[in-house]
């Protein structure tokens, strides 16, 4: 009875895991039917986009921690029925200002509810191996959401009211919040009470100015006022972050962790490999559409091959890190999606859907190998009292580094672009330049992720009485 409903909890929170990521990227190619729909400017549909984004991400350390204070069920159930309630907003919105409304809604539903989900399946998963086998069904839900949005926004608004993006939320989000209602105990860390004010308010400056820096730099100029404006904020309030909680008697983040090789080496090993699959997943989809001529739906159906790939070897990630040990399993895991970069960066103007087969299927496998053993070497690490915060600190910074993956690789192929239509290329030719020196570049730095891997997640030897002093709970 114990098993079954340790289980239906990870249901529950696999589900509001696909939601919420599924709601990062199913939008975007709907966008030409809600600009018709709606009347909307450019402006209007670029913060239809951003508006998510920029409160989801600016908000995760915030859910974090509340859910340490209030209880981890307790926040997650309020989040998910603010994002359900939101989505049904979206889905019936008739004009601009509702529908952004809805959009702000749903990134605070999906921040109360997300950064708790590691630290969820932490404390219902005791036991080492069924952690592992849990956070490869959690990695897995994540992929196959990631696939999955291009393509479901593509054929919905192919087909259907483009509303039906959002609305396909409602009925998921109610089984979701009755499953996690029945099947979820709250976490003994509720009795929490204390909820670092000064810590909430510097965190979620320092998110939202960063995010927005990134979001916006591309459009306004990066150097513009505005956004160098931004990107100070954002580096006051995080120094302002630093200082409160290295102070505070209990802090919203136990800067302690990042003292432990292991967390502080993953979390540097998730924003390479964040960084790596927003580049390679959104201007590839560019790259399917611009320039081999996929319509929306089909070039989101191309990338459904690498999410599959992914859920089809995260099974096996588990036993493969215990035989070779996590260190080697995550580096050789990122030195594959490396290898996928590059090959996709070799695909040329005449190719076919099959030529970017090989590719996917490496970044498929690489990211099965990399996601779900490095996730679990950073669960074993986490204090217990802090593993909503600390749950928040991994979900914001794969939030931003994948901000940081589109804006860099974007910047780099948008200027290669501009200075080979100088040169007198056709824009297709163009794109492609930018593109191949982009993914070229971003393989660059995920490759830093191998020896980092290689360093801080190999296993440490202990005595039986040794412990470390940097993960213990604060009092």
């Amino acid at each position: 009875m114990e098993s079954r409903r340790r289980w239906w909890t990870l249901t529950g929170v696999a589900l509001a895991t696909f939601m919420t990521y599924l709601d990062n990227n199913v939008v975007n190619v709907a966008l030409p039917s809600i600009q018709r729909d709606l009347h909307l400017t450019l402006s209007g549909l670029e913060w239809i986009v951003s508006s998510y984004i920029l409160v989801f991400s600016g908000l995760m350390l915030v859910g974090g921690r509340l859910g340490d204070v209030y209880g981890r069920r307790r926040l997650f159930l309020a989040g998910l029925t603010v994002f359900t309630g939101a989505s049904l907003l979206a889905g019936i919105a008739n004009d601009e200002t509702m529908l952004i409304t809805a959009r702000v809604l749903q990134g605070i539903g999906a921040a109360l509810s997300a950064p708790s989900t590691i630290a969820i399946i932490s404390s219902t998963f005791p036991d080492p191996r069924e952690r592992s086998r849990a956070v490869g069904v959690w990695s897995a839900v994540g992929a196959l959401a990631l696939a999955l949005g291009p393509l479901t926004g593509g054929f919905i608004s192919d087909r259907w009211h483009w509303g039906w993006i959002f609305l396909i939320n409602v009925p998921v989000g109610v089984v979701t919040i009755a499953i996690i209602a029945v099947s979820m105990r709250e976490t003994a860390e509720a009795a929490r009470r204390r909820l670092d004010l000064p810590g909430l308010l510097t965190s979620a400056v320092a998110l939202f100015s960063v995010t927005y820096a990134l979001i916006e730099g591309s459009e306004r100029g990066w150097t513009s006022a505005l956004i160098l404006g931004a990107f100070t904020l954002a580096a006051v309030a995080m120094a302002a972050f630093v200082v409160i909680e290295t102070r505070a008697d209990d802090p919203m983040v136990d800067l302690s962790m990042f003292r432990n090789r292991v967390f502080s080496g993953g979390v540097g090993a998730m924003v390479l490999w964040g960084f790596g699959v927003m580049g390679v997943y959104l201007f590839t989809a560019m790259f399917l559409q611009n320039i081999l001529g996929f319509s929306p739906t089909e070039a989101g159906a191309s990338i459904v091959p690498m999410a599959l790939t992914m859920i089809v070897i995260t099974p096996f990630a588990g036993p493969v890190a215990r035989r070779l040990g996590t260190h080697r399993t995550v580096a050789g895991g990122l030195f594959l999606n490396v290898a996928g970069l590059v090959l996709v960066s070799f695909v040329g103007e005449g190719a076919h859907f099959m030529d970017l087969m090989p590719a996917f299927v490496l970044f498929g496998v690489g990211s099965g190998f990399t996601m779900m053993p490095l996730t679990d070497a950073v669960i074993g690490v986490l204090p217990p009292a802090r593993a909503g915060a600390a749950s928040g600190v991994l979900n914001a910074t794969r939030e931003v580094s994948g901000l940081l993956g589109v804006t860099i690789i974007g910047a780099i192929l948008t200027s290669r672009q501009s200075a080979v239509l100088r040169g007198g290329s056709t824009p297709t030719h163009a794109f492609l330049a930018g593109y191949q020196l982009a993914l070229l570049v971003g393989a660059a730095i995920v490759f830093i992720g191998v020896p980092l891997s290689l360093y801080a997640l190999r296993a440490r030897r202990v005595t039986p009485a040794e412990t470390e002093p940097a993960l213990e709970p604060v009092a």
